[in-house]
Formats: C-alpha cells, structure tokens, sequence
C-alpha cells in the first residue's frame, strides 16, 4: 500500500534506500557486477566454537533461496522501455533562494556597520511574497530584544527606501498598495503611469471596488484614457517574492506516471519505466546459502551468517514482489479509468468527462476503495492535451433537465466557457449564469454557481468588469 502510494520520483527514491539498506537486492541484469558491500566482508571467524551448538543443514530450505536460472524470473522492465527512455536528468544551476538574492544585492550599497544590520533584518522579516508585513515600531523592538541592534523608526524607515530600491521591484512594501506604487515609481514616466499612480495613490479603493465611472469623473479623462492607466496596473505584480525561481518554496517537478497515446484511432496506455526497474536477488548471497548448504559441519557461527543471509534474501524477495503487484495496480487502475473516460481521451473535451467516483474503478478492477484513492491522489498522466493528476478525472454526478447523469466537471468547464464569453463591461452575476446554465439544460442553484465559481478562482462579477 505504502508503494502504491508513492509518485514516481519518491518510488525512486525509497527504491534507492531500500538497495543500500539490503545488499541482497540488487540492480540491472544479474551478470552485472557490483561493488561488495559491507556486509560481504563481515568476520565470521571471531566467534567463540567451543560454545556454538551444531546445527543441521534441514533446520532452514536452502532450495527456497537457490536460483537455477540464470536470467531471474522477475523482472518488472516496462514493454517497449529502454534504458535511455524517462531517465535523462536535465542539468540545473543550484538556485539562490529569494532571501539570499536580497542579500546579495545589498551588497553593491555602501552603507556602515550599523545600516547593514539593519537592512539584513529587514530583508530576513520579508515573506515569502515580497512583503513585510510588520510595523516599523514593532520591527525597532524586535531588533532591539532579539539581536541587540538599538536603532529608532527613523533609521529603520531610512533603511527600508534602501530595500525597495531592490529587485524585484515592489518588494519590501507593507501592503499592496505600496506594493504597486513602488513597481510605478520605477517606471518611466508617462502620461498613462502618472495617472496610474495617482489612481493608487489617492483613489485605491475607488479602484478595487472597480468604480470606473467614479474615476473618469474625479481626473476627467476619457474612458480610453482610464483604460489605458488601469492596464499598467494589470501588469505590475501584486506578489514581487513569488515570482522569483529561487523562492524558498518547495516546487516539486511533475514526473508522469503514465502516458496515454492514440495510435490509429485507438488509446495506448504505458507505465513509465522508471516505475518499472530490472531487479534480481544477488548471486553471491545465493552461492552462500548453497555453500552452506554443502557443507558437512556446520557451526554456529555460520549458523548466525545464514540466518542473516536468509534474512536479507526474504527481504530482497519480498520487495521484489511488491513491486511487481504495484506495478500491475497502478496499470489496471489506470486502464480502467482511461477506458471509462475513452470520449474525453480521444478528443480532450472536458465536457465529455462522465461521473466518476472512486466505487467505480474499484468495481471495475475488484480492489478496494482506498487502494484506488491512493493510485487517483499522487499520480499524473501525460496526455495529449497535457499532463493531468488522476483524481481530477473523478467527479460526482447531478441530473440535466432530461434526467441524464451528468459530470460536475462539464458543468463547472460550461460554467467556465459562460463567464469568458460574458461581456466584461456588464459581467454576468450568479443568478443570471444560473439562469443561462438552467437554459442550457443544467438546473443548478445560485449558491452551486457560486460554490464552482470559488471552485473555479473565477471572482464575483463586480471584480471581473472591464473598462
């Protein structure tokens, strides 16, 4: 349960720990050699003999850990997978984290002992959007208890114009609107940006609220002139810190689990490879047992290396077999589910998504419900029409006018295609989607519309209007 769950990157990794910890298990075609480890060098002869007691080769099947063949019997390589296939790492330069950038660029500024303590404080109380989101009181005593650095709000103040002279421009404020005149400030003047500015300025919540007649009246200006001056607003960035690539966010790079195909008309399923690794127990702890199994005398020193061999070699057997059952989970899971959605896989429209719940694929492939969660939860599929995480493919059912089951997905994807078709000037409210969506054939409560609307990040129509 524990593999199942895991993506493909965290498989390889717990495949990796799980090598180093077993010397039993072992990697690639089995006439590959390995490096000994450490385990193959242990000293059997420091036991004392005199106190051993004498075993019989029958106390343990040594024929359960002997391998005949010399191809092994397992072997988890994906269909049509080489070696070179999902497994080419693209170099990257390490990142600099957001912080540490800051500090860097603090360094081209000539300032003393005392500023640059200061302005290292400040940079360290900067979130991870770009803000600090303290006052300059609070920040004097901070400093002042917790690093002994006694300054007053007119240095830390003189300090901070220093902070927001740094890239990217806007960081540093504490709140939004300083946030976007100072990304104004840094731009060359123009008409447009001076009335930008203005607007941010001394008519910021005139702005927010979207009260555009309001604001052509207070600078009597033309609409294309407001237009214009709200444009660049629409282009500053309301969150400076979360652009950068270095943030001290954790990204995590999508690796596909599977990969789906049309090939003439007709959906290709593949596991990739990497899920699929080439395992084998290690022959020199199989030529071990035999060895001990020949031997005439058998003492209790190697009654205890036997007992450790056997130990790793179960191990090793049993990992190689979980393996194999999640790789066979994971594809019948998956094929099932590309089965049942085959309309929306052949064409890639979302409103061709049928009600799925997880009961369904359980049913299908006669597992249980959780084991089906964990497969839908951590998994992606690359497709032809992108790289999607399973669980987004399930979904409850509501009933049309014509009493149809229909996906919540293609009512949330009509709901979607509704609003961009909406004229921005008088952008539809709730009611008046719930109406359209009902004419459509979908009758559907305000409050649902608004519940997918939230769904959706689409905001209320006061906030989607356009000059």
């Amino acid at each position: 349960m524990k593999l199942i769950q895991l993506p493909t990157q965290a498989f390889e990794q717990r495949l990796l720990e799980e090598m180093n910890e077993n010397p039993a298990l072992e990697a690639g075609k089995e006439e590959d050699e390995f490096e000994k480890d450490e385990f193959e060098n242990e000293d059997y002869d420091d036991y004392d003999e005199a106190e051993s007691e004498r075993i019989e080769a029958e106390d343990i099947n040594i024929d359960e850990y002997l391998s005949n063949d010399e191809t092994p019997d397992y072997k988890t390589q994906a269909n049509n997978y080489s070696d070179d296939d999902d497994d080419r790492e693209t170099p990257f330069a390490a990142p600099v984290s957001f912080h540490q950038d800051l500090i860097n660029q603090l360094n081209t500024f000539i300032l003393n002992d005392e500023e640059r303590e200061i302005a290292e404080f400040l940079v360290g109380s900067i979130d991870d959007m770009g803000y600090i989101r303290r006052s300059v009181a609070d920040m004097v005593d901070d400093m002042a208890f917790t690093q002994g650095i006694y300054t007053d709000e007119k240095m830390v103040e003189k300090m901070l114009q220093v902070i927001h002279e740094l890239e990217p421009s806007g960081v540093g404020a504490q709140d939004l609107q300083e946030c976007l005149l100072l990304q104004l400030k840094h731009k060359t003047p123009t008409e447009s940006v001076e009335l930008a500015t203005d607007i941010i300025e001394n008519q910021f919540d005139a702005f927010t609220k979207k009260h555009y007649d309001k604001l052509i009246q207070k600078y009597s200006v033309s609409n294309e002139q407001l237009k214009k001056a709200i444009y660049e607003i629409e282009k500053l960035n309301p969150k400076p810190g979360g652009a950068f690539t270095g943030n001290n966010k954790i990204t995590e790079n999508v690796v596909p689990d599977f990969a789906i195909r049309i090939v003439d008309a007709e959906l290709e399923l593949t596991l990739n490879g990497r899920n699929a690794p080439s395992l084998h127990v290690s022959k020199d702890y199989q030529e071990m047992m035999q060895t001990y199994k020949d031997s005439r005398d058998k003492s209790a020193q190697q009654k205890d290396a036997v007992q450790f061999i056997k130990q790793k070699l179960d191990s090793a057997k049993w990992f190689i077999d979980a393996i194999r059952q999640r790789q066979e989970t994971l594809f019948v899971t998956m094929n099932a589910i590309m089965h049942y959605q085959q309309e929306f896989f052949l064409d890639g429209d979302e409103t061709k998504l049928k009600p799925m719940i997880l009961k369904d694929i359980a049913d299908m492939v006669n597992l249980d419900i959780s084991t089906i969660s964990r497969v839908a939860n951590s998994k992606y599929v690359e497709t032809p029409y992108g790289t999607k995480l399973i669980k987004e493919f399930f979904s409850e059912s509501m009933k049309n006018d014509q009493g149809e089951d229909v996906s919540t997905l293609e009512i949330k994807k009509i709901l979607q295609d509704t609003i961009e078709e909406e004229d921005k000037k008088k952008p539809l409210p709730d009611d008046q989607l719930a109406e359209i969506l009902k004419e459509k054939g979908y009758p559907i409560a305000r409050r649902t519309i608004a519940k997918y609307r939230e769904q959706l990040d689409i905001p209320v129509a006061r906030m989607r209007k356009k000059i």
